[in-house]
């Protein structure tokens, strides 16, 4: 297949790059700096001649936007609004300009979508959107409706004959660098990775290869419309996450961190707290109704490939894609 990749060069667009283009498609890969085959320049803004490249495709994975690690001042908030709304809407003008348009259009999204809340998880029915939960801080509210707004771009664009699905993505787990699980190792392995504010607030996560896997899942099913899930069925409190990451690295000792540290962490690591003090508390309804089968279901196992990953160095970081390589 023909598959396009709007915003494909960062940490998620390089995992999939990988796997795909290993399991033999022809993966393009749009960015604003091109620097190697298989990238074709575009501002995320504006049609132009990289609209060419969605003309005749069969896949386009959109995951264009500013990155969220930064520090969540009204600037940043900003950018991350617009260039998630505005990238999708240009997608969208050049998949509805398209003599032969892509049959599935799989949009990025973010469980971060969903409130803040230890009560109960959210999955795609039941699950309660954000930005009305007492006792947080205010901008949490602008993440959600930066995600509400990110999800309308897509339902609003006029492509009729492409299908298209919102990915309400979890952090995706890698043992690349520069991605949040080498963030949250380091952590543990500097003997920080204790409980944040308590450690009761749950953390979502996805495997790199359960994330590929689940693409491929939805790129094949013609029967899924709409926000999914992307996410283990496992979330835990970020207190039982950090403890299985440091018994896979083997760390004994985590110290644990107040609300005032936290901001002092995340402020030297050029982030924001909500990364670490919103309860993300999310599960595949969708997927895991539809049949898909995770393969790292549970955070201990997956910690563990991660780590072993990681310590056998770039070779063993890449996860392989297997479904669509096999011909499923």
């Amino acid at each position: 297949m023909k598959i396009v990749i709007p915003g494909g060069t960062g940490q998620v667009g390089a995992i999939l790059d990988r796997a795909l283009t290993a399991a033999g498609h022809d993966v393009v890969v749009l960015t604003r700096r091109p620097t190697r085959e298989r990238e074709v320049g575009w501002d995320g803004e504006m049609p132009g001649p990289w609209t060419e490249v969605i003309d005749g495709s069969d896949v386009v994975i959109n995951l264009a936007g500013r990155s969220v690690s930064c520090r969540y001042t009204e600037a940043n908030l900003r950018a991350m609004m617009d260039s998630r709304v505005r990238s999708t809407q240009v997608v969208g003008e050049a998949i509805a300009a398209a003599v032969r348009p892509p049959r599935v259009w799989l949009q990025m999204s973010t469980a971060t979508v969903y409130a803040h809340r230890f009560d109960a998880p959210n999955d795609e029915t039941t699950g309660v959107i954000g930005g009305t939960e007492p006792d947080v801080p205010g901008y949490w509210a602008y993440s959600v409706e930066i995600a509400r707004n990110w999800e309308r771009a897509q339902e609003q664009a006029d492509t009729p004959h492409t299908r298209k699905v919102a990915l309400r993505s979890a952090m995706v787990m890698s043992p690349d660098r520069g991605g949040v699980f080498d963030v949250l190792l380091r952590l543990a392995r500097l003997g920080l990775g204790g409980p944040v504010a308590g450690g009761r607030q749950y953390v979502s996560w996805i495997h790199d290869r359960d994330f590929v896997r689940a693409v491929e899942f939805l790129v094949d099913r013609d029967d899924l419309t709409g926000p999914v899930n992307l996410a283990a069925p496992g979330p835990l409190p970020q207190r039982a996450f950090m403890r299985a990451l440091r018994s896979a690295w083997g760390v004994p000792v985590g110290l644990p961190a107040t609300n005032w540290m936290a901001e002092l962490g995340a402020f030297a690591l050029r982030s924001d707290t909500e990364l670490l003090l919103k309860s993300r508390r999310v599960v595949p309804g969708r997927l895991s109704a539809a049949g898909f089968d995770f393969e790292y279901a549970g955070w201990p196992e997956a910690a563990g490939d991660l780590v072993r990953r990681r310590r056998l160095g770039p070779g063993g970081a890449r996860p392989v894609s297997r479904s669509l390589a096999s011909g499923a």
